[in-house]
């Protein structure tokens, strides 16, 4: 069972438990602010975007420091980067991602989809902070490949989809409704 209580080194309000969040862009964050919305005032807050996004930070309504990463997969034009691609762009989101869990020292990471949570996920495995992953409402037949990376690696303590018909698919995969 995953319980959440502060951490004693946490920065943060140490009678709130803090909560590090990452966002994607787009529909990412929307989900996942409007979870952040759900649970209210009660948790600290940071945010985890993509170094490319303009939007999202200002979407925000729980305040918490923002924190920039470079996604190591990118869509552009249409076009995914390779699988070279990624392992070239891979240390370099590993460093920022310990820095900023280092920094941020939360007692749980939450995010979703884009691939700018595989190097949060195993910096926060590493680091034995608890992670949960919610797979995007879009996908209803199949996991993302982030989902799929995060599911079977075991990267996440608690894995939500938002489709019964994925639930079914994944075992080890909670049903949690949809977010949208």
């Amino acid at each position: 069972m995953l319980t959440l209580s502060p951490s004693p080194e946490s920065p943060s309000d140490p009678r709130r438990p803090h909560i590090l969040v990452v966002l994607g862009a787009g529909g990412h964050t929307k989900q996942m602010l409007r979870l952040v919305d759900l649970l209210g005032t009660d948790f600290t807050y940071s945010y985890v975007i993509p170094d490319y996004d303009q939007v999202s930070a200002g979407k925000i309504r729980i305040p918490g420091p923002v924190y920039r990463i470079k996604q190591p997969r990118e869509k552009k034009h249409g076009r995914t980067d390779g699988p070279l691609t990624v392992l070239a762009k891979m240390p370099f989101a590993l460093w920022t991602a310990w820095r900023i869990l280092r920094e941020t020292r939360p007692d749980l990471v939450l995010g979703a989809g884009p691939s700018l949570q595989i190097p949060i996920a195993l910096v926060a495995r590493a680091r034995g902070v608890p992670h949960i992953f919610i797979e995007t409402a879009s996908k209803i037949e199949f996991l993302s490949f982030t989902g799929r990376l995060v599911y079977h690696l075991r990267l996440a303590d608690r894995f939500y989809v938002q489709w019964e018909s994925l639930a079914a698919m994944y075992p080890r995969a909670r049903y949690a409704g949809r977010l949208l």
